[in-house]
């Protein structure tokens, strides 16, 4: 029937007018955080971030540390642009994002469907404005299953609540919040967890009393400076009588 074709063609027009969904909109909510979708850019420098920035892009850069280009500074690197609505959600998903390996898919165009080229990431800065919470850049590492990748590892520290020289009226004083390590993709951790729970005042806690997989590699200097150490109460100041 003459009506029912018009209803059918009118369904399947879509009207140019209408701005297309971007593609990681378009994939299920289950995976869409876990696919960071990027495009090319071409444009560096201040002025072009900033035009990024300003149509709700996140001026990106993945790089290849292979070989002697072990620092992202000294790596082969290629500019992208990703988006910063998508880049907020993968962050509420993910609290520890620099050390959780991510898919990555570089498409030809921002409503483009075809993939340039695609692999794994893992996130080693994310830079933001303090005071607005704006995503200001986003710099990633291409990582291989087996390639070793320096990452920067967040430490938490746990049981503050049965910390015996707590209870002693000592504080904790924390020296270190983070641990360089070499790691296979496979073997990085998220986190690793600094128990304090058995300390007394005057305790300490370094580096090589932490439990991790064997195929970690400590790069951080310092390693006679300890992580974390109970110290005793502070004096009260005296006051006049």
């Amino acid at each position: 029937m003459a009506w029912r074709r018009g209803v059918r063609e009118s369904l399947l027009h879509v009207d140019p007018a209408i701005p297309r969904c971007p593609a990681w909109r378009r994939v299920s909510s289950a995976s869409h955080h876990r696919t960071i979708q990027a495009v090319p850019r071409e444009a560096s420098g201040g002025r072009a971030a900033a035009k990024e920035r300003a149509q709700g892009r996140v001026p990106s850069v993945v790089v290849s540390l292979s070989g002697s280009a072990q620092l992202p500074k000294e790596a082969p690197r290629q500019l992208l642009s990703t988006d910063a609505k998508q880049i907020k959600e993968i962050l509420k998903q993910s609290p520890y994002f620099c050390t959780t390996p991510i898919q990555l898919q570089v498409r030809a165009g921002v409503r483009s469907s075809a993939v340039l080229q695609s692999g794994t990431v893992l996130p080693i800065k994310i830079s933001t404005n303090k005071k607005t919470g704006e995503i200001l850049n986003l710099i990633m590492a291409w990582a291989e299953k087996g390639k070793e990748i320096p990452v920067k590892v967040p430490l938490e520290f746990k049981g503050e609540d049965a910390c015996i020289g707590l209870k002693k009226g000592g504080y904790l004083h924390k020296v270190r919040n983070a641990l360089k390590y070499e790691c296979p993709l496979e073997h990085i951790p998220q986190k690793i967890d600094v128990d304090i729970s058995n300390l007394d005042i005057g305790d300490k806690i370094f580096a090589h009393d932490l439990q991790v997989d064997s195929s970690l590699k400590l790069l951080s200097n310092k390693i006679t400076v300890p992580l974390c150490e109970i110290k005793a109460p502070k004096p009260e100041a005296n006051s006049d009588e």
